[in-house]
């Protein structure tokens, strides 16, 4: 499927800012089943842009610009050509060993009662169908919700409240697959939904490790693996990880973030 992307980052601060240094995942990587066409980051106003790679083998752009601010926008778009793998991931930058994944983070740490849910599904031996029949057992069982950006994404809170956005329900996968000893990792993207009038969306799912086949995608949120309406950008242990943006700036007051993101066939509509 050949895929277009723009997503949109508008910054505005309440007072004005001396420095902002941001770390952008912003930019997909090639591999099987995904080549990039076309890509670029365009800022409104004059920033220094360094690219680099992360310790996951993530592509990222260093973004600096001095002050004094009171707004920016930060926007990348491009065109990716993509194809249904059934969830594998063959031929991706991987610079971490599997058993790495193992470990939680706050984000990803699962609390007694979902361990006692998990141990209560009787899951195959096997690794392959053990993480097929979570992944399924999981999407079955939430709500699928939007949530509050300051909204506790944690796997444990997310379970109590058994209704997740994909972030929480990514988490959650994540968490419950680490508990039988399969590796898992965060995933953050990008969705193209063609049953919906605007196809806009950022998305997040899982890839869990299975021996003899590598890293497969579950999007739970989705019930199904990921396909060739999925555009994989970042990894990492959880979503805090492989956040779009990241950073820090030098300033007083508050900011207040909005987002807008297009994926589809055709390019976005310009302003």
């Amino acid at each position: 499927m050949r895929l277009f992307v723009k997503h949109r980052s508008e910054y505005r601060f309440s007072e004005p800012q001396a420095r902002l240094v941001q770390l952008l995942r912003l930019t997909p990587g090639n591999h099987a089943g995904q080549s990039i066409v076309s890509w670029r980051i365009d800022v409104d106003r004059d920033a220094r842009l360094k690219p680099a790679r992360d310790g996951y083998g993530n592509e990222t752009t260093m973004l600096y610009i001095d002050g004094p601010l009171d707004r920016i926008a930060i926007e990348v778009s491009g065109e990716v050509l993509t194809e249904d793998r059934a969830g594998m991931v063959i031929g991706s930058t991987e610079t971490l060993p599997p058993l790495y994944y193992l470990q939680s983070t706050p984000l990803t740490k699962a609390d007694a009662a979902l361990i006692d849910y998990v141990e209560t599904l009787g899951l195959p031996a096997e690794p392959q169908p053990r993480a097929h029949a979570l992944a399924e057992a999981l999407a079955d069982l939430f709500e699928p919700v939007a949530v509050h950006p300051a909204t506790d994404q944690s796997a444990a809170a997310r379970f109590a409240a058994r209704a997740a956005d994909p972030q929480g329900n990514a988490h959650v996968l994540i968490a419950a697959a680490r508990t039988v000893g399969l590796p898992a990792r965060y995933v953050a993207g990008h969705l193209y939904r063609p049953d919906e009038s605007d196809g806009h969306a950022a998305h997040g799912w899982a890839e869990i490790w299975i021996d003899g086949y590598g890293w497969i995608g579950f999007d739970a949120f989705e019930g199904c693996c990921p396909r060739d309406e999925h555009v994989r950008v970042a990894i990492g242990l959880d979503h805090r990880e492989a956040a779009p943006i990241s950073g820090l700036r030098i300033g007083g007051g508050h900011e207040a973030l909005a987002i807008d993101v297009h994926v589809g066939p055709e390019p976005a509509a310009q302003d």
